[in-house]
């Protein structure tokens, strides 16, 4: 898992004397998890939303193994 972070426009009205601002977080399922975009997620106790389509990066052309699920997940509000 990572987080994912926006860098707002410099001087824009979204910096706020920031440079980063954490939106979510980019998580690595092991591989064969039935996720969809309308599943929620536990991410360091936080629930989250899968944000977009996950990704299944597949098998490996050299060794055949299944690689992970990648998703993006966006803390729920309200």
């Amino acid at each position: 898992m990572t987080p994912r972070a926006e860098t707002p426009q410099v001087g824009g009205s979204q910096q706020q004397d920031r440079d980063t601002v954490i939106v979510g977080w980019t998580v690595y399922a092991p591989a064969g998890q039935p996720l969809r975009t309308t599943d929620q997620v536990m991410v360091r106790g936080v629930k989250c939303q899968i944000t977009g389509e996950p990704g299944d990066w597949g098998r490996s052309p050299f060794t055949g193994t299944r690689g992970p699920i990648q998703f993006a997940a966006d803390r729920v509000t309200g």
